[in-house]
């Protein structure tokens, strides 16, 4: 009995399709009260990124403080709208969908092109600058919808091994490492104590009493930042900052964001404000690429998002519809002028780890809150004034969570096989050092390492190269489909026969329990 006993001891953790310990999976929902507080948790955590994007854009595009309260506005609006429709019926997984770094640096191309930095008028510059923007955003639009809703997505996520989907899901979070402790570090008295407390509450405060155990995750973000933004708040008034930089103050200062103040009572968005679109078909295809970048990511966190809300992996039929409605979400932007594009919200999906929900009625309680605060702009500015630093120190935590959820994907491969090593270490080796050498190689020299006539050529591989997820996922994909392909025990190595039963929807009887369309419209789209 003893040996048994002993033995039993020592045997391998399970493995799991998936994950436990999650208080409330995909389809189940806490409490209305709970899901609220929860769903305002959600959407103050996504208001990070939403602030930030415009933040850096608008001022170089000759905008005030009016305009990019406008521009955040608009942002909230369109991501309340594409977060419901990928919650209804696009992946159907409880993502945020929301603003898209990608985007940015042939965002910044087109705003430091010759026909619109030298248009002297800051007002002038900023609405054709933004319709040129629109315009290009649009066109990027096409490529997610076409490889979407046609199905060639279905057939790359389908020879998604295991093995190489670790570095894509690992990288999405991971890859995100700048904005998390350097941005907490611009204001390291207020970045800290929010990094320290989030880590409190969530994980060791919640062991100490058991009445006290799932409020003190499940509303862990939601405490730390308010008692920090208080703490920030009294810094401010008491004059902390008083004789401090410029840069110091916008960092930890309340009240230098300029929102509050700039933000309209009322304002609803609508499509083409700012005008009539224009379009550089160049400008458009350097879109496109950030476009694809922001597909590869999005797929990464719908893999995260599903392990954490404790769903089957994702069918490769659900991923080309969620690509395909991403493609929407992008269309969106252009038409009603965020000046960016959308991905699906890597800190929500760490989110949902934290806080052991992921029910998709939380997601869209949250997006309600997205477009209700849009549309009173005032109120919604109040808490887009969080200062970023404390943003920051929460996504330490969060896009850790997601990083982890790739890590936890190695449960499937033989972690004893040097082929399984070689390609894990080498694709996530490469995908940290070549985006940090095309970054590094574009801050000293103001151009990327690919420097030929074509502005548009050059701002495309850029973008894809500075992407960690992506250049993680192409390196581990084609090593894993090319790498010793004829050995039999490959298969098993990479954890291709474990993942078999979720290639094909119908394959697996979980699958219409997570992933059908809602209205039984299953019946007139169906899946293959």
């Amino acid at each position: 009995m003893a040996v048994s006993k002993e033995a039993d001891e020592f045997q391998p953790h399970p493995i799991k399709d998936q994950l436990p310990g999650v208080d409330f999976c995909l389809n189940s929902s806490p409490s209305w009260p709970e899901a609220i507080i929860l769903g305002f948790q959600h959407y103050v955590v996504m208001l990070g990124t939403t602030v930030l994007i415009p933040t850096i854009l608008v001022p170089q595009m000759g905008g005030s403080n009016g305009d990019k309260a406008q521009v955040i506005q608009i942002l909230l609006f369109v991501a309340g709208l594409n977060t419901l429709l990928q919650s209804l019926v696009g992946s159907r997984l409880p993502v945020v969908v929301g603003g898209s770094y990608a985007f940015i640096i042939p965002t910044i191309s087109i705003i430091f092109s010759d026909k619109y930095s030298k248009i002297d008028d800051p007002h002038e510059r900023f609405q054709k600058t933004m319709r040129a923007i629109q315009g290009a955003v649009m066109f990027s639009s096409i490529l997610p919808m076409l490889i979407g809703f046609s199905g060639l997505w279905r057939i790359v996520v389908r020879f998604l091994s295991p093995l190489s989907a670790i570095p894509l899901v690992t990288l999405t979070g991971l890859g995100l490492f700048q904005f998390g402790f350097p941005q907490l570090a611009k204001c390291i008295e207020v970045g800290l104590p929010a990094l320290i407390l989030l880590v409190l509450f969530s994980e060791y405060f919640s062991h100490m009493t058991r009445s006290y155990k799932a409020a003190g995750y499940r509303f862990s973000v939601l405490f730390s930042m308010a008692i920090v933004w208080a703490y920030a708040a009294l810094l401010t008034e008491a004059g902390a900052y008083k004789h401090s930089s410029m840069k110091t103050q916008y960092s930890c200062r309340t009240d230098r964001s300029g929102l509050i103040g700039a933000a309209s009572w009322i304002h609803f968005p609508y499509p083409f404000q700012w005008g009539r679109p224009t379009l550089n078909v160049a400008n458009g295809f350097a879109m496109m690429a950030a476009a694809f970048v922001a597909l590869i990511e999005s797929t990464g966190t719908f893999m995260a998002t599903a392990r954490y809300g404790s769903a089957t992996p994702i069918p490769p039929h659900i991923a080309s519809r969620g690509a395909g409605w991403l493609g929407i979400s992008i269309l969106l932007d252009g038409l009603f002028g965020t000046a960016n594009g959308s991905t699906a919200s890597v800190e929500n999906a760490g989110l949902l780890a934290v806080n052991r929900v992921g029910s998709r009625r939380v997601i869209q309680v949250s997006a309600g809150f997205m477009l209700f605060f849009s549309v009173l702009g005032k109120f919604g500015a109040v808490l887009a004034s969080i200062p970023l630093p404390i943003f920051a120190a929460v996504y330490c935590v969060l896009f850790a969570y997601v990083a982890s959820a790739g890590l936890g994907i190695l449960q499937f491969c033989n972690m004893n096989s040097f082929r399984t090593k070689f390609i894990l270490g080498l694709s996530l080796f490469l995908g940290l050092s070549v985006p940090q050498y095309s970054n590094e190689f574009l801050l000293l020299t103001g151009h990327g390492p690919v420097h030929t006539n074509s502005t548009a050529f050059n701002n495309m591989v850029q973008v894809i190269f500075s992407s960690p997820a992506t250049v993680a996922a192409i390196v581990a994909l084609f090593l894993d489909l090319t790498l010793g392909r004829r050995h039999s025990s490959t298969r098993r190595d990479s954890g291709r026969h474990w993942w078999k039963k979720f290639r094909s929807y119908d394959a697996d009887t979980r699958s219409d329990e997570f992933y059908s369309l809602p209205f039984s419209l299953n019946k007139y789209f169906p899946p293959v």
